[in-house]
């Protein structure tokens, strides 16, 4: 979810176009991040006027098209599913059959920013090898899904994955798990919180974070937050989940989502809730690292959240 390619740019633009001829100005990390920090200046009314009013929110979505692998590249078994979110807009996604003699759940991943389902099998292959089907989608605008990204419009595409998700009649509704890792951790908390699911059982998020403005104002100062808004943001649903079993992963070293974004969600949240704090993990592999260590310890975890 970095957007500092783009909010550079609109930097030197405004910049550049502040010049004058017989007097330019050096660009320097200091006058750009001097832009970065005036809402009001040159840049500002440049982004403001290129994006148009909350035109920011727009900045944090990387949608690709492609699709780099599936599960048969890993030795899985698979099924291409197709729903509609609330407003009609196609999705696609694939349910991966748990291996193993009995389901013990069926967990409902909700990916990252950049890339398409493909991109993030890494994330969950693990848990259909533990025994759990797993329903990975994409988002609208992403992969073969249809229609374009949209903060409201995505929150609905996590309700409706787990509508899609009770309806079928090979699936347990009432042993249903959420995982969302990155802007997926973000989305399913607000999806949640907002409409709970009859029969899930656990909400798993690993980086995700708790406020838009919180996560632009880091990499682009004021200016950045001035182009967005926190509304829908985590920070505001997450207390929604309790009953429900909360379990918040983050890297210490996360280099994307700091963990002090993590550490909000957790103090924002109601318990049940618990807090895995990798000490050397980072953005994407705070669950993999070290011989998958905290893979097993949320296994477990798992485990005693199915039982309440």
């Amino acid at each position: 979810m970095d957007a500092r390619p783009t909010l550079c740019w609109l930097a030197l633009s405004a910049l550049t176009c502040a010049e004058t001829p017989t007097h330019p100005s050096p660009l320097t990390a200091e006058s750009i991040r001097a832009a970065l920090d005036d809402s009001n200046g040159d840049l500002a009314r440049l982004a403001k006027g290129a994006l148009g009013p909350n035109g920011g929110n727009q900045l944090f979505y990387f949608p690709t098209h492609d699709q780099p692998a599936t599960p048969a590249n890993w030795g899985f078994k698979f099924e291409n599913i197709d729903f509609k979110s609330a407003d009609g807009t196609r999705l696609h996604g694939w349910l991966i059959p748990k291996r193993g003699k009995t389901a013990k759940g069926t967990v409902v991943f909700s990916h990252g920013n950049a890339g398409s389902v493909g991109h993030h099998l890494g994330f969950v292959i693990w848990l259909a090898e533990a025994g759990y089907n797993v329903l990975m989608y994409d988002y609208r605008g992403f992969g073969k899904s249809e229609g374009s990204v949209d903060r409201r419009g995505m929150v609905d595409d996590v309700k409706a994955a787990f509508a899609y998700a009770t309806q079928r009649k090979d699936l347990d509704a009432n042993r249903l798990v959420s995982y969302g890792h990155s802007l997926g951790g973000a989305k399913s908390v607000t999806a949640l919180g907002e409409t709970p699911v009859k029969g899930l059982r656990a909400v798993v998020i690993d980086g995700a974070f708790a406020s838009y403005q919180a996560m632009v104002l880091s990499i682009g100062g004021r200016l950045a937050k001035s182009l967005v808004t926190d509304e829908l943001a985590p920070k505001n649903f997450v207390e929604k989940l309790s009953p429900v079993p909360l379990l918040v992963v983050h890297g210490v070293r996360d280099e994307i989502v700091p963990i002090s974004q993590g550490r909000q969600l957790f103090e924002s949240a109601r318990q049940p809730k618990t807090l895995f704090e990798v000490e050397a993990g980072r953005h994407g592999d705070s669950l993999s690292r070290d011989e998958g260590a905290f893979r097993k310890r949320m296994l477990a975890w798992l485990e005693n959240a199915m039982k309440s």
